[in-house]
């Protein structure tokens, strides 16, 4: 009797963990990176509630907004190739081409300078474009915060941005798995970090 009870609950524990394994594997592929059409629309809905906006104003801003993303983005892309992209999203490639920029002709350099140059005045035609554009729907305020937020915004997505890259593969977040005030005490014997 006690081998029989024995092994139903080794069965019983076997089968729970591979459901604990099956649970790990689709919060990993709901995990998945967001479209940029749902970035923009993440980012239309924080501004929305930033502004305060009512739904008349609202209806008339997500349009207007979301353009002025898409326009921004096209932008940003401008000087980009659908390789570069993909290989700076790999930490390793990303050296060999800052490897590259060191070896590049004076030349190289003065052109890929002038291309940012060009980027940037794009980018001041499209914010000046649009500020027409906003003000026909937002106070001056609400525009003034609109692009407070833009750069707060920016702020926090750059300096993640360094954070995760001097992050080593496979390491822990800081402050990831530290017991904050009001979690349970470690059992008696267990080792505590």
């Amino acid at each position: 009797m006690k081998k029989f009870l024995f092994v139903a609950l080794i069965a019983v524990s076997m089968g729970s963990q591979t459901d604990l394994f099956a649970q790990g594997e689709t919060k990993k592929e709901k995990r998945q990176r967001p479209t940029p059409e749902q970035i923009m629309q993440m980012q239309t809905d924080q501004m929305v509630k930033e502004l305060m906006l009512d739904d008349e104003t609202t209806a008339k801003f997500t349009t207007v907004y979301q353009n002025y993303l898409k326009e921004l983005r096209e932008c940003r892309m401008m000087n980009r190739k659908s390789t570069d992209v993909k290989k700076e999203e790999n930490n390793e490639q990303a050296k060999k081409e800052a490897g590259k920029r060191s070896e590049m002709t004076d030349t190289e350099i003065a052109d890929m300078l002038k291309k940012q140059f060009e980027q940037s005045r794009r980018m001041l035609d499209i914010k000046e474009k649009y500020y027409e554009e906003f003000s026909k729907v937002l106070s001056q305020k609400q525009i003034l915060r609109l692009y407070h937020q833009e750069r707060q915004n920016a702020n926090k997505f750059r300096s993640e941005f360094e954070r995760r890259g001097k992050q080593r593969p496979g390491q822990r977040p800081e402050g990831a798995f530290q017991r904050r005030p009001g979690d349970m005490p470690p059992m008696e014997g267990a080792v505590s970090d």
